[in-house]
């Protein structure tokens, strides 16, 4: 078998069950639109779009990075140290003083990918689960934030949290950084080797390694890649809400996870579409705006997201291409015409 048929056949395998779950979550996104006003009347309303849209883009954003780790067949639970840890560096590091923003915004940065990259290298050279590795990696971010903040809360720049509040054309400029994020990494998986290294790596790391493929650098890329977009979103998230603590990140481990999953990316690995994701974090914060407006308790948001992950996955296990190949089996052919005795 050669090189490119293996990766090919791989893609092409990969492809079709990413498919249903793309278009599971289009569906799923429409229904909770239309069910909206029945549910919780006002909860389309444009000032309740534009309270829904921050939380959603802070949750697109995390959840670019855990599809990038869970296309690689993990789970990051490093997710919540690595947002805080970064709202905590920005705020604390340039405080209310414009001038150390960027500042801050670069180390965050830097925090954030070498906590990516370090539990990368514990997955793929040092052989460790991907749970326990990024469960370390997490709880070593949180002991950092406790350190850095010292259980002080310091807002951040005025400027920064005005443009984080701001609008343009109506639309949040959160939602709109989290849709040139999306597009700025859902063009080069779908489009460029890199990309399609990735995948083929996530699908099947052995045939990857037998193609080849550096399978220890691409991994550790991937978290690392991962570890960057959380450090994103806690900027994101510091500007938005001003004043965040240590515990700012905590929301955003099994969001970000039931995400991934509901944007038809397997547990298993391989093909993920950020897309998908981000149109999954948009279904999830708009759910969780109707649940709490219908009056129902934070449990119940919770327990949907159980649910919702536990749907996706059916789903997924459903054959399609065999029941449709059944029904044509099924349905009767044409009478073929007999000769006429003479």
């Amino acid at each position: 078998m050669s090189k490119s048929f293996g990766i090919g056949g791989v893609r092409n395998a990969a492809a079709r069950a990413g498919r249903q779950g793309n278009l599971t979550v289009w569906v799923a996104l429409l229904l909770l639109i239309v069910a909206s006003p029945i549910l919780a009347p006002g909860s389309l309303s444009g000032s309740a779009l534009r309270g829904m849209l921050p939380f959603a883009a802070v949750l697109a954003i995390a959840a670019i990075g855990q599809t990038l780790v869970i296309q690689q067949g993990g789970l990051d639970f490093s997710v919540p140290g690595a947002i805080s840890l970064s709202a905590i560096i920005l705020t604390h590091h340039a405080g209310q003083h414009e001038s150390g923003l960027i500042g801050a915004i670069v180390i965050a940065l830097v925090v954030g990918t070498a906590a990516g990259a370090l539990s990368g290298l514990l997955v793929a050279r040092g052989s460790i689960q991907p749970i326990i590795a990024t469960l370390g990696v997490g709880a070593l971010l949180v002991g950092v934030s406790d350190q850095v903040s010292n259980q002080l809360v310091v807002p951040a720049p005025a400027q920064f949290t005005n443009f984080m509040l701001e609008k343009t054309v109506g639309i949040p400029n959160t939602f709109l950084i989290a849709v040139v994020l999306v597009i700025l990494v859902a063009i080069p998986m779908r489009k460029t080797v890199f990309g399609r290294q990735l995948e083929f790596t996530g699908t099947s790391p052995v045939a990857a390694r037998t193609a080849g493929l550096p399978v220890v650098r691409l991994r550790v890329a991937a978290y690392a890649l991962a570890g960057t977009f959380y450090a994103i979103a806690g900027i994101v998230l510091a500007g938005y809400l001003g004043n965040p603590d240590i515990d700012a990140g905590n929301p955003y481990l099994l969001s970000t996870v039931t995400a991934v999953v509901l944007g038809g990316a397997a547990l298993t690995g391989g093909r993920a579409s950020v897309v998908a994701t981000a149109v999954a974090a948009l279904f999830l914060v708009q759910l969780e705006q109707v649940i709490l407006a219908s009056g129902s308790e934070v449990w119940a948001q919770y327990m949907i997201q159980g649910v919702v992950i536990a749907l996706a996955m059916l789903v997924r296990m459903v054959p399609w291409r065999t029941l449709t190949s059944h029904r044509h089996c099924r349905e009767p052919s044409a009478p073929t015409p007999h000769a006429e005795p003479t």
